[in-house]
């Protein structure tokens, strides 16, 4: 027998809730602007017009970035445990490619060994960790004099293997990049490592540098003019681009597919969503019954924010396609009728929560599964 996995069946639940508001939702807003009522003290209703959008947009279009970030700068790369070496010693092939010109190079390499040291003929024993490529040159120059007339040193290194940064989470290929001689910037490293566009949620990259997390909303500022371009990486930081799985948008109500979207943007519109749901349902839906509720997972502490698009309006498809929605906002589309605005939300909260802790849940089931 095939089991379901828990956030099917919570998603399962909240379809069948959003059901059981057909026919005749409505939200009566009349009820949100008595000030006596028991609804007016749970939430805040604002009409969607161009100055609200307007407002919206500029709270959530922020481009910052820590100026930490922009300003490090590397610098020259410092020689490792287990950086594989070539190096040259002009005119003396016995001392440069002991192995035979037939081998490749990295089997005329010299490895630094994992306390950092490394041996070499002539020159011995030399605690290279911590050093450029050009002190060592110039150590391995001054010893070799002692047995060769003016040798001529070149260090290389072949095989950066001592500093990394690490990336997890919604990447195609997550794992390790070598820091190299070459700056590698975060854009640079993201993109070998290749976004999983269906399980990523851009605006939550995570760059951990130090024991400090910079939180970098990727999509906006790839999007936009930013400085994203020139933050270098360093030896040990670490990337993560969060998981979309927690992050949603809630449609209920007067539509054709009442379900939960997945946000993995940090743009999604009201006219989207609608879109994806098939709009609202022509025969059932009233056209002024469009909200947006905002805070419902925190309604027991917090006042909710109820928008309302009059969908009767000229200009409310453009309207609809400028305003965004935030992870965890309700759309709810109603019809002709009437239902007090407390007998919704008791039935929207726990539908929302179900869903979010069934995700929860298996995205734990799936980590110790991993």
């Amino acid at each position: 027998m095939t089991r379901l996995p828990l956030a099917a069946l919570a998603a399962s639940a909240l379809l069948l809730q959003a059901c059981a508001f057909a026919p005749g939702m409505h939200m009566d807003t009349k009820q949100l602007g008595r000030q006596d009522s028991a609804e007016s003290s749970m939430v805040d209703l604002v009409q969607i017009t161009p100055k609200v959008i307007a407002q919206e947009r500029a709270v959530r279009n922020g481009l910052h970035i820590d100026p930490e970030l922009i300003e490090y700068r590397p610098e020259n790369y410092l020689i490792g445990p287990n950086d594989a070496l070539f190096i040259t010693v002009w005119d003396h092939p016995e001392l440069t490619i002991p192995g035979g010109q037939q081998q490749p190079s990295e089997a005329n390499s010299r490895i630094v060994r994992a306390d950092g040291t490394l041996f070499y003929p002539f020159v011995g024993s030399v605690e290279v960790a911590g050093m450029t490529q050009e002190q060592l040159r110039e150590i391995i120059t001054q010893r070799l004099s002692r047995f060769i007339e003016q040798p001529q040193v070149d260090v290389n290194v072949i095989g950066y293997n001592s500093q990394k940064v690490t990336l997890s989470g919604a990447f195609q290929e997550p794992g390790f990049q070598p820091i190299t001689a070459q700056n590698l910037t975060l854009l640079q490293a993201v993109g070998r490592a290749g976004i999983d566009n269906n399980r990523a949620d851009l605006s939550n990259l995570r760059l951990i540098r130090d024991g400090k997390t910079h939180i970098l909303d990727y999509d906006r500022l790839t999007s936009n003019p930013s400085a994203i371009g020139d933050i270098l990486l360093k030896a040990d930081d670490q990337v993560h681009l969060a998981y979309n799985d927690t992050r949603k948008i809630f449609v209920m109500g007067e539509v054709r597919q009442p379900r939960a979207l997945p946000y993995s943007t940090s743009r999604m519109t009201l006219g989207e969503v609608l879109g994806t749901v098939g709009g609202p349902a022509p025969e059932t839906s009233s056209g002024k019954g469009i909200y947006v509720i905002r805070g419902v997972e925190n309604i027991e502490q917090e006042r909710a924010t109820v928008f309302n698009l009059d969908a009767s309006s000229p200009v409310a498809f453009v309207l609809a396609d400028q305003f965004e929605l935030q992870p965890q906002d309700v759309v709810f589309v109603g019809a002709a009728g009437i239902t007090r605005w407390n007998r919704f939300i008791s039935q929207v909260f726990p539908s929302a929560n179900l869903f979010r802790t069934g995700l929860l849940i298996d995205e734990d089931i799936r980590d110790r599964n991993n």
